[in-house]
């Protein structure tokens, strides 16, 4: 009888160590953007939600500033497996997302506005449709479109975009490049956590940022002329990947769904909005000169960019239009 009852404890001992509280699942988050990054505080916001709504089964930790590479790496990080989760930037990999990249031309943002709660919204929405294909190997999470970038300059006043020809722009991707280009400016690309440095020691004669990245990369105390509006949005991806997103169970897969997708991409979106209202009033306050362009002034600049747009669609494809007229509608 003993040696039953002990048999017995000892299978109900095994149950309940089976049965116990699942095992932590941590995700590797990367990125290149700075702790201090709008993206990098949603993002951790993000991970304590899961943690919270998973009972401490869903753990994330972030590595900011490139630590795990560098930011034309940051898609391949994932897709290597090193990570399972990366925040990047289409534009440092020129050529590579095409269609994706529509959504940053030139003056292109929905008829609602340009504001990022609602491009992003409607940039994630479109996601499954077209640009899934560009993010082979991963689960795209959400997307996100800046507020339009600015050209921010260290002295010439662009009240006269003339001024702005034969100086050195901070840039990157080539819808950017095309952009300093058309401005008769010549582009330059520069790390971003290095643009402050660069404008600084004269090496470059400002740069192409949203309000809020001027603030986080520090460019307050090097620009005096900041222009507006902006002249286009750049576009980021959060992606899981596949095999990270397969091997999570089947109830933290659909936790991962439930916080993700468009409404996600809107609640994000609306930080970066107040973001950039934080980084304009940063600018304010650094002593920054904000010139508004005049109505004519951007209609000339459509003009003068008709070119890009064109390039931009030719070489997306046969959808180009197609997802165009989503975006825009």
């Amino acid at each position: 009888m003993m040696k039953l009852n002990t048999i017995t404890a000892a299978g109900v001992l095994l149950a309940g160590m089976l049965s116990g509280p699942a095992v932590a699942e941590t995700l590797k988050v990367t990125t290149f953007l700075p702790p201090v990054h709008t993206f990098v505080k949603a993002i951790n916001a993000w991970g304590e939600e899961l943690a919270d709504r998973s009972g401490g089964e869903i753990e994330m930790e972030v590595y900011p500033a490139g630590q795990l590479g560098p930011p034309p790496r940051q898609f391949d990080i994932v897709r290597a497996g090193v990570a399972d989760i990366a925040i990047f930037l289409h534009a440092v990999t020129p050529g590579r997302f095409p269609m994706t990249e529509l959504a940053g031309l030139p003056l292109t943002h929905p008829s609602e506005g340009d504001g990022s709660a609602i491009t992003s919204r409607r940039l994630t929405e479109l996601a499954p449709e077209y640009l899934a294909g560009e993010h082979e190997g991963t689960h795209i999470l959400w997307m996100a479109v800046t507020p339009p970038l600015k050209v921010n300059l260290a002295k010439a006043d662009p009240r006269d975009l003339d001024n702005l020809k034969g100086l050195r722009l901070r840039y990157a991707g080539s819808t950017w490049q095309q952009i300093v280009e058309a401005l008769g400016a010549s582009p330059v690309p520069v790390p971003p956590a290095e643009t402050a440095d660069a404008i600084g020691k004269g090496i470059v004669d400002g740069a192409t940022f949203p309000f809020e990245a001027t603030m986080a990369f520090d460019l307050g105390p090097v620009i005096e002329y900041s222009m507006e509006p902006g002249l286009a949005s750049a576009t980021f991806a959060v992606v899981m990947s596949d095999a990270a997103y397969n091997r999570l169970s089947a109830e933290h897969r659909k936790l991962i769904d439930e916080t993700t997708g468009p409404d996600r991409a809107a609640w994000f979106g609306a930080l970066w909005d107040k973001g950039e209202e934080e980084g304009r009033k940063y600018m304010v306050d650094s002593g920054v000169d904000i010139v508004t362009l005049n109505a004519a002034q951007v209609e000339g600049l459509q003009e003068t960019f008709a070119s890009i747009v064109v390039a931009g669609k030719t070489a997306a494809g046969d959808n180009a239009q197609a997802f165009l007229d989503a975006y825009t509608k």
